[in-house]
């Protein structure tokens, strides 16, 4: 099992970029094997994370911006869940991986490890489902997340 890190690694983005070195600094922190893909320098890599990011998880504009984090090929999150599970104590869990011994949330039981698994498999309905961006729109996405981050 591998943890797979998609990443922008020439994004001009500040936002994003804090992002990805948290997600990026936690693993590393908590010595979780990963690997990073770079989705700016590698179309196959960009294109492979876009199809796998599961449609109801994909965000209004249809472009799920990085980081993505996925087990192998199964979805994990991405960045905002990733700190959900993190505040939580549950990032072993929101991983797919067994935590270490004796840490906080090797005591999670094993009934809200179902519930969780049974919220990540509800069905995309066809309203929910939403035609992918050109890479123009995915550029204005970003630059007006990044232009809400600055006036926040």
């Amino acid at each position: 099992m591998v943890i797979k890190v998609f990443l922008a690694t020439s994004s001009g983005s500040t936002a994003i970029k804090k992002k990805q070195q948290d997600v990026v600094g936690f693993l590393e922190a908590n010595k979780i094997d990963y690997a990073q893909l770079d989705i700016a320098g590698s179309e196959e890599n960009r294109m492979w994370m876009r199809e796998n990011v599961p449609g109801d998880k994909k965000p209004t504009n249809g472009i799920p911006l990085p980081p993505q984090i996925f087990n192998d090929e199964n979805y994990c999150g991405d960045y905002e869940t990733f700190f959900n599970a993190k505040e939580e104590n549950q990032v072993f869990a929101f991983l797919g991986l067994a935590p270490p011994p004796g840490s906080k949330t090797d005591e999670l039981n094993g009934e809200e490890e179902e519930e969780v698994k049974e919220e990540e498999e509800q069905p995309v309905t066809e309203d929910e489902e939403e035609a992918p961006l050109t890479e123009e729109e995915e550029d204005d996405a970003i630059e007006a997340e990044d232009e809400a981050e600055e006036d926040s």
